[in-house]
C-alpha cells in the first residue's frame, strides 16, 4: 500500500473512530433517564478536589486512574491532593481569578461514600456540565456527554463500591465547530459543573419517565402516559390528585408502557392564577409524588390563546447570569432575582435565552405566573451540513423536553435563533428537528426565531421558509441601533409570505451605559440612557403597525458578560442592551417598557 492510500484508510478509519464514539456517548447516555422528582437524592454538591489542565495532556497521563508513586524515583506527575478546591455548582470562571477567560479543560474529583443496596438501583444525575463532560467512577470511564445546559446519568448499579468511591469527571468548555452552539456567541462561556449532582436510588422496577398534562385544544381531559423499567414492568398504576379526589387507574403492558387519559375539573393555570396540583404516580413498586399545572395554549388563526381566551405576550429576554455576582445562575435565590426583576417589569412571559435553563429557572418561574419560552442553543454559524450536528441536535431536543415536558408554564419550544437561510443543509435539518419535536409533544408552540427579514423605504419583507413550519412568526429587529430607522416609526409597512400567523417581536432594543445621561437624543449619542429610551419609544410606535402582533421581547432585563462586546468605555466585556445594569438600577428605558406593559 502506498503512502496515499495509507493516508486515505486512516482518515476513513478515524472518521468511523469518531463516528462510533459519538454513537457510544449518546447512548451512555440515554440509558434509563430516571425522573428526580421526589426521588430519594444524594447530592454530591460541595466541594471538589480540582486538577487545571491548560495543555490538554489529562487523558496521556491517564488521571483517572489516579496512580501513585511506587518509589522515591516514580514520579507521578499530576496529583489532585494539595490542589485548588471548586464549589460544585458552580462556573470554574468566577471561582478562580486564573480561570476568568479560562477555555478548556478542568478535572474534577469527589469522594463519596455508599453503603450498598441488592434491592436498590443507583443512578449518577448530573444538571449539566459546560460542554464535552467524561466520567469515571472509580477508575473505570462511565460515559460521556456532549452539551453544556441539559441533564444526563448514568446508572452505577453494580459498578459502585461498599464504603468510598473515587468520582473524577472531565469538564471541558472549549468551542466546537460542529457544537450546539458552536465557535461564536453572544454570552459568556462559562465552563464546568453548573448544575446540581446527585446520586439516586430507586427500586429494581421503578417508575423512568411520566407525562400528565391536558390533551392539546382540551381544558379538561387529561392524557400522558407512564413508563416502568426493571424486570417486572406490568404493574397496576394509580394516578391521584387529593385535591380533587381524583383516582384513575390503568396497567402497563409487557414493555411497560401505561396510557393515561381522564376528564377532570381543574381549575386552569394561568399567570393571574398560577394553580399548581400535587399529583401523585403509584406503581406496585415504586411512587413518584410532583406538583402539577395545567393549562391550554394554542393558535388560532392570528392569535395565541391561553386556556382559549386571547392573551398578549410580555415577555423579557433572560440569560442565565446572577447579575450581581457575575456568575453563572443555578440556585433557586438566583432564579428569584431574575424572574421578580421580570415580574416587577410587567411581564407574564420569558424568554430563557438562548439554551435550556436550569430547572430552578422553569419550576420558580411556573410558580410566579409566568410562563416560559425555552430555547436550544442552535445559534446562527451552526454547521448544519456536519453529519453529526442533526443527531446532536434531536438529542439535546429530546434532553430539555425529558426535564420539562410536565411543566405547563413551558408554553414554547424555540429550536433556534438567528440561523441562515443560505447555510447547506439548515432549512432540512430544521424542518426535520420540527418535526421531531412535534411528534414528541405536540401540546406546545414551537417557534423559529430569524433575522433575516429585509427593511428598506420604511418597510419589512419578512420572509424564511421556517415560518412553515412555526406557530409564530419571530422576529428579531434592532431597528434604531444596529439599523438606521428609515423614515417615521408610525409609517413602517409590513409584508408577510405567511400574513395569517401571529407575530412576536422576540429582540429588539439599544446599549446604554447605566449613568451616561448627557446628551441629545440623536443617533450620534448612542451609549446614552437618553437614546435608548428615544429607541423604545420609537419601537413601541412601530408596534403598533406591526399585523397580528402577539407579544414582544426586549434584549435584554440585566446587562450581561460577553466578551465581543469590546468598547472599553461603555461596554467593558458586557451587552449593555439590559433594562436593569448588572448592579440592577433601572435605565429609562426601563420606565417605558414597564408603562408599555401596564397598558396592554
Amino acid at each position: 500500500m502506498n503512502k496515499k492510500a495509507r493516508k486515505i484508510v486512516f482518515k476513513k478509519t478515524r472518521l468511523l473512530v469518531l463516528i462510533m464514539l459519538f454513537l457510544g456517548n449518546y447512548l451512555q447516555a440515554q440509558t434509563a433517564m430516571v425522573n428526580v422528582e421526589s426521588r430519594h437524592l444524594s447530592s454530591l454538591n460541595g466541594q471538589w478536589q480540582v486538577i487545571l489542565d491548560p495543555t490538554r495532556i489529562g487523558e496521556w497521563k491517564q488521571v483517572w486512574l489516579e496512580k501513585k508513586p511506587k518509589s522515591k524515583t516514580d514520579f507521578v506527575e499530576y496529583s489532585f491532593d494539595g490542589g485548588p478546591m471548586l464549589k460544585v455548582p458552580g462556573d470554574f470562571n468566577s471561582q478562580l481569578c486564573e480561570l476568568t477567560y479560562f477555555e478548556g479543560i478542568v478535572w474534577y474529583k469527589k469522594v463519596f461514600d455508599y453503603k450498598s443496596n441488592n434491592e436498590k438501583r443507583l443512578f449518577l444525575n448530573f444538571g449539566s456540565v459546560n460542554y464535552l463532560a467524561d466520567v469515571y467512577l472509580n477508575g473505570e470511564k462511565i460515559g460521556s456527554h456532549e452539551g453544556g445546559f441539559t441533564p444526563f446519568q448514568f446508572e452505577i448499579t453494580g459498578k459502585v463500591k461498599e464504603g468510598q468511591n473515587s468520582l473524577i469527571v472531565k469538564a471541558d468548555n472549549v468551542r466546537l465547530q460542529n457544537g450546539l452552539p458552536g465557535v461564536g456567541y453572544d454570552w459568556f462561556n462559562y465552563g464546568g459543573i453548573t448544575r446540581d449532582v446527585n446520586l439516586i436510588e430507586t427500586s429494581k422496577t421503578f417508575i423512568e419517565d411520566y407525562a400528565v398534562q391536558l390533551k392539546k385544544g382540551s381544558l379538561n381531559k387529561v392524557l400522558g402516559w407512564v413508563q416502568l423499567n426493571g424486570s417486572n414492568v406490568k404493574q397496576k398504576i394509580k394516578i391521584k390528585i387529593p385535591e380533587l379526589n381524583k383516582t384513575y387507574k390503568t396497567e402497563s403492558d409487557s414493555k411497560g408502557r401505561a396510557s393515561l387519559e381522564f376528564d377532570s375539573n381543574l381549575k386552569l393555570w394561568s399567570p393571574e392564577n398560577p394553580k399548581l396540583y400535587k399529583v401523585i404516580i403509584e406503581a406496585e413498586t415504586d411512587t413518584i409524588v410532583d406538583t402539577i399545572g395545567f393549562r391550554c395554549i394554542e393558535v388560532q388563526g392570528n392569535k395565541v390563546l391561553l386556556n382559549k381566551k386571547s392573551i398578549f405576550l410580555k415577555s423579557v429576554n433572560i440569560h442565565e447570569e446572577n447579575p450581581n455576582k457575575g456568575t453563572r445562575a443555578y440556585s433557586k435565590e438566583d432564579a428569584l432575582l431574575l424572574l421578580n426583576s421580570a415580574k416587577e417589569l410587567g411581564c407574564n412571559l420569558v424568554r430563557l435565552a438562548h439554551y435550556p435553563h436550569n430547572e430552578n429557572m422553569i419550576k420558580e418561574a411556573e410558580k410566579l405566573g409566568l410562563m416560559v419560552w425555552s430555547e436550544l442553543p442552535i445559534y446562527q454559524h451552526i454547521q448544519f451540513s456536519d453529519s453529526l450536528v442533526p443527531k446532536k441536535m434531536e438529542t439535546m431536543l429530546k434532553e430539555m423536553i425529558h426535564r420539562d415536558k410536565n411543566r405547563c408554564g413551558v408554553v414554547i419550544w424555540s429550536l433556534s435563533n438567528e440561523t441562515y437561510p443560505g447555510t447547506p443543509n439548515r432549512n432540512n435539518a430544521l424542518v426535520e428537528l420540527t418535526q421531531k419535536c412535534r411528534a414528541i409533544d405536540s401540546t406546545r408552540l414551537i417557534s423559529h426565531v430569524a433575522n433575516t427579514q429585509s427593511y428598506t423605504n420604511n418597510a419589512f419583507n419578512v420572509s424564511d421558509q421556517l415560518y412553515e413550519y412555526s406557530d409564530l412568526i419571530c422576529i428579531n429587529e434592532y431597528i434604531g441601533w444596529y439599523n438606521p430607522w428609515q423614515g417615521k416609526p408610525s409609517d413602517v409597512k409590513w409584508n408577510f409570505s405567511y400574513p395569517d400567523k401571529p407575530v412576536f417581536i422576540s429582540e429588539f432594543g439599544a446599549e446604554a451605559l447605566y449613568g451616561s445621561n448627557a446628551g441629545p437624543t440623536d443617533e450620534a449619542s448612542g451609549w446614552t440612557e437618553e437614546y435608548q429610551k428615544q429607541v423604545y419609544i420609537d419601537q413601541i410606535e412601530m408596534f403598533k403597525t406591526i399585523p397580528n402582533l402577539c407579544g414582544i421581547s426586549p434584549l435584554l432585563l440585566f446587562d450581561y458578560k460577553s466578551l465581543g462586546r469590546m468598547n472599553q468605555v461603555y461596554q467593558k466585556g458586557y451587552n449593555r442592551k439590559g433594562l436593569l445594569s448588572e448592579k440592577g438600577e433601572k435605565k429609562k428605558a426601563w420606565y417605558i417598557m414597564n408603562e408599555y406593559y401596564k397598558k396592554r
